[in-house]
C-alpha cells in the first residue's frame, strides 16, 4: 500500500472529531470504539486512563471512575500496514462528579433536645412472618446537621398480635421530630393491652368467623373494632397535646404524619387493622404477587402541598371512619409501609400504589436493580436490615426526604 495512502487514513483518523461520552463518579461507564469508517486503523492502548480508574481493552474504555475531573487521554493507534509506527491522538474525556458528594453529611448534634440517630433499624419475627424496618435521615436535613424527622416502632402484642407503626414529622414543625416518636410509641402503647386487644379479637370473630350472627350483628361488631381503633388515635393525639402544653409549645410544633398496621393471624386468615393520616402508604401484596392493595386513605390530590397531620383536631370529623381498614385474607406475600421519603421518589403517584407493575419494578429495584447494585435478599436474609438500610441512600433528584420502610414478609 501507497505511503501516501497510509498516512492520508492516519492524519485522517488524528482530525475526525471523536467525542467520548461523559461519565459519573462512581457509577459504571463503558465506551466502544467504532471503527467501521477506519478499518485500517487499530487502537493500541490509552495512556493516562488508570488515574481515571477506568481500563481499556477489547476496544473499549470501561470500569467505575471515582475521580470527577477533565481528563486528558491520548490514543495510541498504529496503520495495519506500518504496525511499527505508533501515532497519537489526543481526546478529552469528561468525568461528573457524582451527585451525593454535592451534598454535604453533617452529624447532628447529640446534645439536642429530643436527639434521634441519624440512621436506625430492625429486623425480627412478626407473626409467623418476619419484618425489617429501616429509617434514614435525608440529604436535606444531613446537609444542614438536622435530626432525622421520621420514625416507627415495632411490637409484639399479647394474644398474638403485632403492630408496626410508621411517622412521619412534618419538616415545618420545630418539634416533628418528637412528634413522630411520640406517635408511634403511644399508639403502640395503647394496643399493647390485654383487655383491649380482646375486646377487638371478640368482635372480629363475630365479623369473620361467626356463621350464625345476622349482618346487623357482624355490622356492629365491626362498628365496634373501629372505635377501639379511634380511641387509639385519640389516645395519640391527647398524648401530643400534653407534651405541648407541658413544654409551653403548640401542639402545631409536634406535627406528624401517623400510619400503623394492627395484625394477627386467626384461623380464618389474617386480619390487618390500619389506619393513615397524611402521606404515607400501607400495601398489601398477593402471595402469587398478582394484586395489591393500598389499605390506607392518603391525603394527596385535594389535599396536594398541604397533607393533614395527627396533629389536626379537625381530622376527627365525621369522615374519620375511612381512615380506618379492617382487611382479612388467607395469606400475603409482602405488607409494606414507607414515609414518603420511599413513596415520592420511587412510585411519584398515588394511582401506582395500586399498580401491580409499578410494585414488581420496586421489588426488581430492591433485588439489586438499581444504579447502586445495591440488593436485599429476602431469602439469604441475614443483617436484611443493613442490606436495606444501604439501599435506602440510593439517589434521586429532587428527593432528599427522611426514607422510613418497613415490610414484612
Amino acid at each position: 500500500m501507497e505511503k501516501a495512502v497510509i498516512y492520508r487514513e492516519i492524519e485522517e483518523f488524528k482530525e475526525v472529531h471523536l467525542v467520548l461520552k461523559n461519565a459519573s463518579s462512581k457509577q459504571f461507564y463503558e465506551y466502544r470504539f467504532e471503527m467501521d469508517d477506519f478499518p485500517n486503523i487499530k487502537i493500541k492502548n490509552i495512556t493516562n486512563l488508570r488515574e481515571t480508574g477506568l481500563i481499556f481493552e477489547n476496544n473499549k474504555i470501561s470500569g467505575i471512575p471515582y475521580v470527577n475531573s477533565v481528563h486528558d487521554l491520548d490514543i495510541e493507534f498504529y496503520h495495519t500496514h506500518d504496525e511499527d509506527s505508533t501515532e497519537i491522538k489526543k481526546v478529552h474525556l469528561f468525568v461528573n462528579a457524582d451527585p451525593k458528594d454535592l451534598w454535604k453529611n453533617i452529624p447532628s448534634d447529640t446534645n439536642d433536645i429530643y436527639y434521634k440517630p441519624d440512621e436506625t433499624s430492625y429486623e425480627g419475627k412478626f407473626l409467623d412472618k418476619k419484618i425489617t424496618v429501616v429509617s434514614k435521615r435525608g440529604r436535606s436535613h444531613a446537609h444542614e446537621g438536622k435530626c432525622r424527622d421520621d420514625d416507627f416502632a415495632v411490637n409484639e402484642l399479647p394474644g398474638g398480635w403485632g403492630i408496626v407503626s410508621v411517622a412521619d414529622g412534618a419538616g415545618s414543625a420545630i418539634m416533628a421530630r418528637e412528634g413522630s416518636r411520640l406517635a408511634v410509641v403511644s399508639v403502640n402503647s395503647f394496643f399493647n393491652s390485654e383487655e383491649i386487644l380482646n375486646r377487638i379479637e371478640q368482635n372480629i370473630e363475630i365479623v369473620y368467623n361467626s356463621s350464625d350472627s345476622s349482618k346487623e350483628i357482624q355490622s356492629e361488631a365491626g362498628e365496634n373494632v373501629l372505635k377501639l381503633l379511634y380511641k387509639g388515635i385519640l389516645h395519640v393525639y391527647d398524648i401530643l397535646e400534653q407534651t405541648a402544653a407541658e413544654h409551653s409549645f403548640s401542639i402545631k410544633d409536634f406535627h406528624t404524619t401517623l400510619i400503623f398496621a394492627l395484625t394477627k393471624k386467626f384461623d380464618f386468615g389474617y386480619v390487618i387493622l390500619t389506619f393513615g393520616v397524611g402521606d404515607c402508604p400501607i400495601n398489601l401484596i398477593s402471595p402469587d404477587f398478582s394484586e395489591v392493595m393500598l389499605l390506607n386513605q392518603m391525603d394527596v390530590g385535594e389535599f396536594g402541598g398541604g397533607t393533614r397531620f395527627i396533629t389536626m383536631k379537625e381530622i376527627f370529623s365525621d369522615d374519620m371512619v375511612s381512615r380506618f381498614g379492617i382487611t382479612c385474607v388467607n395469606d400475603f406475600s409482602y405488607l409494606v409501609l414507607m414515609t414518603d421519603g420511599i413513596y415520592d421518589p420511587k412510585f411519584m403517584t398515588e394511582n401506582k400504589l395500586e399498580d401491580i407493575d409499578s410494585w414488581k419494578a420496586f421489588f426488581n429495584d430492591l433485588a439489586g436493580n438499581n444504579d447502586d447494585r445495591a440488593k436485599v435478599d429476602f431469602i439469604n436474609d441475614t443483617h436484611i436490615d443493613q442490606q436495606l438500610l444501604t439501599w435506602t441512600d440510593f439517589w434521586s433528584r429532587g428527593n432528599h426526604d427522611d426514607r422510613t420502610l418497613a415490610i414484612i414478609y
